[in-house]
């Protein structure tokens, strides 16, 4: 079994959309998400905003990196995720928002919850029924249990069932 991270998972899960949403005009935008090449680690730096060592997590060969993107925009990375597959769930190392796309002067609200609904989509996919695992920060555990239907199991440990992670990617892939 892969190791799990030492991170524990602190981003808000700001709203579910059925897509992503401009915080100026309101608009929404489809996005898509495909693995992260080894070009698009360019810009992912502390120096640009990023808070995690999205270079070192590519390099980690038990980790599949994912970069979500506007559909017809894929040099423009919205948010990544970093996951593991333990052969039952996925197991969810990082996830983090584009700097630009934080705090109160965010341009795109529904990043997190995006990335989240296709961690459940590829456990879906690979025949694990949606459940996906994480380790959360302290102060977020019942935001996921209110925001995601994740379920804490103790410590920090949360777990999205498969009843909850069909909600999240009916919400986020119905139309696609």
């Amino acid at each position: 079994m892969p190791r799990q991270s030492k991170y524990h998972i602190g981003i808000e899960v700001d709203k579910l959309t059925n897509s992503i949403l401009n915080t100026i005009s309101g608009d929404s935008f489809e996005t898509v998400v495909n693995p992260l090449a080894k070009e698009d680690l360019k810009g992912l730096s502390l120096k640009n905003g990023w808070k995690f060592d999205w270079k070192k997590e590519f390099k980690m060969t038990d980790r599949e990196v994912y970069k979500l993107t506007i559909e017809g925009n894929s040099h423009i990375l919205q948010g990544l995720a970093s996951l593991s597959d333990y052969g039952d769930h996925f197991y969810l190392h990082l996830i983090e928002s584009a700097p630009f796309n934080l705090g109160s002067t965010k341009l795109y609200e529904g990043v997190p919850g995006n990335l989240f609904a296709f961690a459940c989509q590829l456990s879906i996919d690979r025949g694990y029924e949606g459940f996906i695992s994480f380790t959360s920060k302290t102060k977020l555990i019942s935001h996921y249990e209110k925001t995601l239907g994740a379920v804490h199991i103790g410590n920090h440990k949360m777990i999205i069932f498969p009843d909850a992670a069909l909600k999240l990617v009916i919400k986020y892939f119905n139309n696609k």
